[in-house]
Formats: C-alpha cells, sequence, structure tokens
C-alpha cells in the first residue's frame, strides 16, 4: 500500500458520473455554501465509517476550499482485512470530481493514512498532500492545520499500545454500528454509542483536554492565531489561552464537520442533527399538501 494506485478506484470517469446521475441528488434549496470545509477520520476501509451520511454531507454541502484532516483512508485496518464497498469509491470520487470543478482540496495525512505522507508536496488530480497548512479565514485569522497524532503521548510512547487499542476501537465501531441499525428500524435517530461512553469516562476526558492544550500549545509557539486538529474523534471548539482550538471531529462517531462561513465565523456541524433538521423541515412543507389532498 506505498502508492496511490494500490486502491481499487474506478478508472472509467464516465462510468462514474453515469453511477452518480443514477443516485438521488441533493435539491438546491437544501444546498448550503461555505468558504472553507474541514473533515478529518473518515477511515475510509473500515466497516465503522459513516460513508451514506458522508455521502450525504458531500451532496449538500458546497464550499470553495476544502481541508481533509487526516485518517482518511484507514491503511492499518486495509492491511489487516481488505474492506472497500462501493461507498467508499463514492465519496473518493465526490471528492476528486470537487477538485476538478474548482475546489481547492488540501489533504494533511494522519497515522491511519501516514502512507500518503511521502507524497508530501506533490499533487494528485487536484489534491494537494502537505504534512501540515497555514489558513487565512475571512476575518483576517491565521489557523494551523494538522491531524493531531504528534501530539499524542501514546503514539509517541508506545506505538503498539496504539494497535492495540486500534483493534478494542473497531469492535467498539462494530458495536455502533449495531446499535444504529436496531435503531433505525425502531425509527429512532443516529446515535454514537462509543461518544456517549467517551464522556462517561474519566480517562479519556483526562486524555482529550490534555491533546486540546498541547495542540494549542505548538499553535502559540507559531504565532498563529488558532489551530484546527482532527485525531481525537471530538468535535470541539475551546479557547486555551488565547489560542483558538478547533477539532473537526470524525465521520465513524459524531460524524462532524467543521465550516467557515464567509464573514469568517465558525461552525461545527453535527450531521445527523442537520439530517433531522432537514427531514422536519420537508415534513413540514409537505403536511398542507396532503391535508389538501384529502
Amino acid at each position: 500500500m506505498n502508492a496511490l494506485t494500490d486502491f481499487p478506484l474506478p478508472l472509467d470517469e464516465k462510468l462514474y458520473d453515469d453511477r452518480l446521475r443514477l443516485r438521488p441528488q441533493a435539491k438546491d434549496v437544501h444546498r448550503k455554501k461555505y468558504r472553507t470545509v474541514w473533515i478529518s477520520d473518515v477511515h475510509l476501509g473500515t466497516r465503522g465509517c459513516n460513508a451514506e451520511m458522508l455521502i450525504d454531507f458531500l451532496d449538500h454541502v458546497d464550499s470553495d476550499t476544502m481541508y481533509l484532516v487526516g485518517d482518511i483512508i484507514d491503511g492499518w485496518r486495509l492491511k489487516k482485512k481488505f474492506y472497500w464497498p462501493a461507498a467508499h469509491n463514492d465519496i473518493v470520487w465526490r471528492i476528486l470530481k470537487r477538485a476538478k470543478r474548482g475546489t481547492r482540496i488540501v489533504y494533511v495525512p494522519g497515522n491511519h493514512d501516514e502512507m500518503f505522507r511521502q507524497f508530501t508536496g506533490l499533487n494528485f488530480g487536484g489534491v494537494e498532500i502537505k504534512r501540515a497548512a497555514f489558513h487565512d479565514t475571512a476575518d483576517g485569522r491565521r489557523l494551523l492545520i494538522l491531524h493531531g497524532d504528534e501530539f499524542d503521548t501514546i503514539m509517541l510512547a508506545h506505538r503498539w499500545l496504539a494497535f492495540v487499542g486500534d483493534t478494542a476501537y473497531a469492535l467498539m465501531m462494530r458495536l455502533n454500528h449495531i446499535t444504529n441499525l436496531v435503531r433505525r428500524r425502531m425509527g429512532l435517530s443516529y446515535w454514537s454509542l462509543s461518544k456517549a461512553a467517551k464522556h462517561k469516562v474519566k480517562n479519556a476526558v483526562e486524555f482529550i483536554s490534555r491533546f486540546e492544550e498541547l495542540v494549542a500549545r505548538a499553535a502559540h509557539q507559531r504565532g498563529v492565531d488558532g489551530v484546527v486538529a482532527g485525531h481525537i474523534h471530538t468535535a470541539e471548539y475551546r479557547m486555551i489561552d488565547g489560542v483558538e482550538y478547533y477539532n473537526d471531529g470524525d465521520w465513524v462517531e459524531g460524524c462532524t464537520a467543521l465550516v467557515e462561513h464567509f464573514d469568517g465565523r465558525m461552525e461545527i456541524l453535527h450531521w445527523a442533527d442537520e439530517i433531522a433538521r432537514r427531514d422536519a423541515d420537508e415534513a413540514a412543507l409537505a403536511e398542507p399538501m396532503l391535508e389538501a389532498a384529502e
């Protein structure tokens, strides 16, 4: 898995475009446009990846710039067991299609997709690969963009433990998947089992807080106004010692993205909530028509 061509991406672009046309597309009224979008920790190549929800996000959100903040493809899991359904191809091609249409795509690989770090400084299909990046917001703030695994003490000191933890995490993701299959059949909305567990476990809360502080300190040393990271699967905004800390979350547990509005305002989107809001709006619009039909 040392080259981009090792992944089973479709070669016939026309064939892919035909497939896309067959899928229901978002109505213009529901599409949102932002100046910048950040997503990370998609973990393509794993069963835990919430591919359908991310496809829904990509079909409803446009931006001038998109940052992929690491762990987009899970090389660790693919080395253990190959898993790559069609929906994962759909995500890759949606991103490449954005680049082709003029969206600036910047990819900052993480620890799970570290095999792409060897291509730092190169451009593949309009996707810029960088070890870290800087972003200037519309209102003049400068943000450092990095995945954040370099501040994970477990990764630095005990790499073997990180792999053990990855196996346990995969089991948690499987339980999360089963839980949400049951909830869907019961007509309930998406809910993250592992996210709820994190908030209950004191050590996990302490680790997240320590990670955020280390990342913010590194940003302060570089003289920037803020930092955007991924890695810990916890969407967050905090002001830490005068530095704006943002984490865009993930597309395994929380299904979140960080966005910048055209005035520079930042917002974390929880996509399950966005879908629920959209469905409620559509139901409210449909109700008068159903009453009139009766």
